[in-house]
This record gives structure tokens, C-alpha cells and sequence, in this order.
């Protein structure tokens, strides 16, 4: 048998298996970054008083570490893992799939070196300046041609419903970056923003919350459902929900994105909408994560003895707790609480490490033993010991947020009989304190479950060897 009649008849693994070893160590650098301004807010003599190691600039790096380079990571391996096993096919466009392995990689060197050196558009999830961005832009139709070539040309007529998902993120998160960073270049890592004023902030946040979305939401959801039936060895709880599921999430979620700018210039209607939206997103949201746990139906057992498993559901109650609270704080009497306090960020962390972080890590533990030919991880107990220290540090991390936020939100509205300010802005400073040091304890501790995960993926590849998956016959299950 030639080479080529070799590589036809095997799964395209090695992209795979690059991208969910660069996710881990994305995780790492990414969460190290957190833990660093984390305890800059605690310590601010950490700051060094240089510009290149300030707050201001280290922050933009963690977030983007995080969401694009560890959850980039782990979508590109997920989704090229997940698309040819449901479609029997190999990944489509040859070498095309190594490109946007090493292109990603590169976006995420630009950024890591571009934004401590102040290099940045000042938007929220898209600080990266125009030239950063056309290469983004060029991957992410890459990324499409690689994976809707690979759907169209699946040896089975199903689609299965995961593609669904995954499909969506990368149509729609193609749309809200190329629209959000139309922009007019100054020099080579200079531009202004095409919108003005109100504009600007509207369209910002119509990419901000859906790059939640889309990337943070869509994206894992077709994780999932993928992964999660995998591991409890049934199949998804409900099809037709699962579908349901889809449609109202990916109608609903485009219009939420004026809850972020309550209170602000943006019309009054506008910010209703956004809100309506938002609750109304509340139904399809507990759809996908019902529909995910009674999947568990019969198995609840092997919650006890399968660590991996654990993530995975854990994960899920962290999606649902999370899509109950946008909601509420989306309702503007509420928002007039939370807004600008810390609740917003023990809210977005609840999301970010509970939901994508452990859903992440759930896949990876399941990935990598096949992609490296083992039967299972290095040490079992080192993803027992994983998961508790996660939980643990996101727990200790959003309880400490939440406690700060609404307090903040007390002391800023507190207000005499004579109506001048019960605090002053550096009381409720003094009072949050303490709950930045119980925040920094809970971004230890999960970046150290984080490392333990590192060491174990480590051991994991270097004690096997790379497998490439043969195609199965047409007839087989995914």
C-alpha cells in the first residue's frame, strides 16, 4: 500500500494532537497572567511601576491568552477531532489544517508581545491592532474551508448535531470580528475605529458578548454534546431538544449584546431589547444544559469513580448556573446594582473557568490518551487531584467576587438624609480588600490544577507514541 492509500484510510490526528498539547500549555501561560494582576490588585507594588508589567497592559493578555489561545486551541483540536469522527473522513484540504495550527499560533505570539508593549484598539476582546486582525481573519476562513469541506464531504448523510454547533461559532464569530475591527490604519500598529461614539460602543458589544456567544458558548456546546455522550456511553438525552436548543440559542443570543451599555447614551429601546433578549436566551440556555445532564440518566454512578465525567457535568452546572445570572443582571434594575462592581467578573469567571475551563479540560482528558495510543491518562489520580483543586479555586474565586460586587454596588448607592455620599469611593476600595486576597487564593489554586494537568498530558505523550485513528467503515458509529 502506497503512502497516500495509507493516509486515506487514517483520521488527519496530528493537528489534533498539536493543537490540545498547545492548549494545555496556552492554559498555563494564560492562567499564570490572571494570577499575576490578580495579585497586582492585592499587591499593587507588583506592578514593578513599568509600563510593560502594569495592570493596564497585563490584563488584555490574560484575557486573551485564555480565550483565544487556550480555548482557541481547544476548539480547533475538539472540533477537527469531533468533525471527521462523525463524518468518517478525513479532515478536508491537505495541508490547509497545519496552516491554521501554526498561523493561530503565531496570531497568539503577536499578541502576547504586542499588548504589553501598549499596542491596542482599547475594545474588549479585540484590543489586537489591524494587522494581528487580517491575520486572524485569514485563519478563521481557513479554519471554515478546512471544516465545512470536511462536512461536505462526510461518507455518512447525517450531520451530527455537534457540527451543528461548531459550524455556527465559526460562521458567526467570522462576521463579528470582521465587522467589529473594520478600522482605519494610522501607521503599521495604529487605527481608528471605522464607528464613532454611540456606534462604536454598540457594535463593540454586539461582538463583545456574542464573541461569549459564540466562541465561549456555541463552540463548547458542540464539545458538549460530543464529549459528554462519549464518556457516559449513552446517547444524548434528547435529539430533538438538542435541535430546539440550537436554533433558539443562535437566533437569541445575536440580540443581547446592549445589556452591557445599560445606563449609558445608547438608546433607551435599544438597552430594553437587550434585555428582553437576554432573558429570553434564559429558556434555550437551561434547554442544552437539561438535555446534557439527563444524558446522565442511569449513569449518575460513574460520577463516583470517573474523574474526567466529573468535568464534564460539573462543567455543565457551572453553564447553567452562569446563563441563569447573565440573565438577571441583564435586567436593568439589577444591572444598576452590578454594573462596574466586581459581581460582573465573579459572573464572567463563573462562565469562563466553571463552564469553558472545565468542559476543556473534560475533552482534553479524553483526547489525548487516543491521540498518543494510551488507554488512559499517565495518573488517574492526578485528574482527581485536578478537579478539586478547579472546583475548589473557582468557588473560593466567584463567591469572593460576588460578596465584593454587591457590596461595592451598597456602598457606591448608600446615600444620606441630607443626600450627599454615605462612602467615598476609597471606603468601598478599603472594604473590597480582603476579598482580593480570597480571589488571588482561588486563581492559585486553579492554575495549579492547571499545572498538574500539564505534567500529566506530558507524561501521557512522551509514554505512548502519535496515532493517527484508522477511518472506520461507513456502517460504524461515530
Amino acid at each position: 500500500m502506497s503512502l497516500n492509500s495509507s493516509q486515506a484510510v487514517m483520521y488527519n490526528d496530528t493537528v489534533v494532537r498539536q493543537f490540545s498539547i498547545m492548549a494545555v500549555i496556552w492554559g498555563v501561560v494564560g492562567m499564570l497572567v490572571g494570577v499575576i494582576i490578580a495579585a497586582q490588585l492585592y499587591i499593587p507594588e507588583l506592578n514593578l511601576g513599568l509600563p510593560w508589567t502594569s495592570f493596564g497592559r497585563l490584563r488584555p493578555l490574560h484575557t486573551n491568552a485564555v480565550i483565544f489561545a487556550f480555548g482557541g486551541s481547544t476548539l480547533f483540536a475538539t472540533s477537527y477531532y469531533v468533525v471527521q469522527r462523525t463524518c468518517q473522513t478525513r479532515l478536508f484540504g491537505g495541508s490547509l489544517a497545519s496552516f491554521t495550527f501554526w498561523a493561530w499560533q503565531l496570531v497568539i505570539v503577536a499578541a502576547a508581545v504586542s499588548l504589553p508593549l501598549g499596542f491596542t484598539q482599547g475594545k474588549e476582546y479585540a484590543e489586537l491592532e489591524w494587522p494581528i486582525d487580517i491575520l486572524i481573519a485569514v485563519v478563521w476562513v481557513s479554519y471554515a474551508i478546512v471544516f465545512f469541506g470536511t462536512i461536505a464531504k462526510r461518507k455518512v448523510k447525517h450531520i451530527y448535531v455537534a457540527n451543528w454547533f461548531f459550524g455556527a461559532f465559526i460562521i458567526a464569530v467570522a462576521l463579528l470580528h470582521v465587522v467589529n475591527s473594520a478600522a482605519i490604519p494610522a501607521d503599521m500598529m495604529k487605527s481608528y475605529s471605522a464607528y464613532a461614539g454611540v456606534q462604536d460602543a454598540m457594535v463593540q458589544w454586539w461582538y463583545g458578548h456574542n464573541a461569549v456567544g459564540f466562541f465561549l458558548t456555541a463552540g463548547f456546546l458542540g464539545i458538549m454534546y460530543y464529549f459528554v455522550p462519549k464518556q457516559v456511553e449513552r446517547p444524548v438525552y434528547s435529539y430533538r431538544l438538542s435541535i430546539v436548543h440550537f436554533w433558539a440559542l443562535i437566533f437569541t443570543y445575536m440580540w443581547a449584546g446592549p445589556h452591557h451599555l445599560h445606563y449609558t447614551a445608547l438608546p433607551d429601546w435599544t438597552q430594553s431589547l437587550g434585555m428582553v433578549f437576554s432573558l429570553i436566551l434564559l429558556a434555550p440556555s437551561w434547554g442544552g444544559m437539561i438535555n446534557g445532564m439527563m444524558t446522565m440518566s442511569g449513569a449518575w454512578h460513574k460520577l463516583r469513580e470517573d474523574p474526567i465525567l466529573r468535568f464534564l457535568i460539573v462543567s455543565l452546572s457551572f453553564y447553567g448556573m452562569s446563563t441563569f445570572e447573565g440573565p438577571m443582571m441583564a435586567i436593568k434594575t439589577v444591572n444598576a446594582l452590578s454594573h462596574y462592581t466586581d459581581w460582573t467578573v465573579g459572573h464572567v469567571h463563573s462562565g469562563a473557568l466553571g463552564w469553558v475551563g472545565l468542559v476543556s479540560m473534560g475533552a482534553l482528558y479524553y483526547m489525548i490518551p487516543r491521540l498518543f495510543g494510551q488507554k488512559q491518562m499517565y495518573s488517574i489520580k492526578a485528574i482527581e487531584l485536578h478537579f478539586w483543586m478547579a472546583t475548589i479555586g473557582i468557588v473560593l474565586y466567584i463567591a469572593a467576587m460576588w460578596i465584593a460586587g454587591v457590596m461595592q454596588g451598597l456602598m457606591w448607592r448608600g446615600v444620606n438624609a441630607d443626600g450627599t455620599l454615605t462612602y467615598t469611593f476609597v471606603e468601598s476600595v478599603k472594604a473590597t480588600y480582603p476579598f482580593y486576597g480570597l480571589r488571588l487564593l482561588g486563581g492559585l489554586l486553579y492554575l495549579g490544577g492547571m499545572v498538574v494537568m500539564l505534567w500529566n498530558v506530558l507524561k501521557t505523550a512522551s509514554q505512548g507514541q502519535s496515532v493517527n485513528a484508522p477511518i472506520p467503515p461507513v456502517a460504524a458509529h461515530a
